[in-house]
């Protein structure tokens, strides 16, 4: 899709195809980690996916990013969604937001070979 295009889109929409990706990610790889009960992968991928660790992982990723991945992030922390996580502050939340926005930008842009990269350094924990 055209950058031009992308831009169009509000931060949260970005954020809604990213958190999807990141999820679709995340049960990736825990499946291919090896046969385990559903009740556990659930489990695990909650943790994962957490607003919480979202925002860990970004912490982690901020100094790989590029300007343009920079700005997409920044959009996204910057937003203001609506809800709030249950089990996260504010500022978790926002950058947690701020890291969905950035996948969702990427996919759309279809970048995947960056997001694989991204999000296999995320789930290196």
């Amino acid at each position: 899709m055209e950058e031009s295009r992308i831009r169009t889109y509000s931060p949260l929409s970005l954020a809604f195809l990213g958190d999807a990706v990141y999820s679709l990610f995340v049960r990736d790889f825990l499946i291919r980690k090896g046969n385990t009960p559903v009740n556990k992968l659930s489990q695990r991928c909650a943790k994962v996916v957490s607003a919480k660790a979202q925002a860990e992982v970004i912490g982690r990723l901020l100094p790989m990013l590029t300007e343009q991945e920079l700005a997409a992030y920044r959009r996204g922390k910057n937003a203001s969604p609506k809800n709030q996580a249950k089990n996260a502050t504010s500022l978790e939340y926002h950058m947690a937001t701020g890291f969905e926005s950035l996948i969702g930008w990427l996919y759309l842009k279809e970048d995947h070979e960056r997001i694989n990269k991204l999000l296999s350094e995320a789930v290196n924990i």
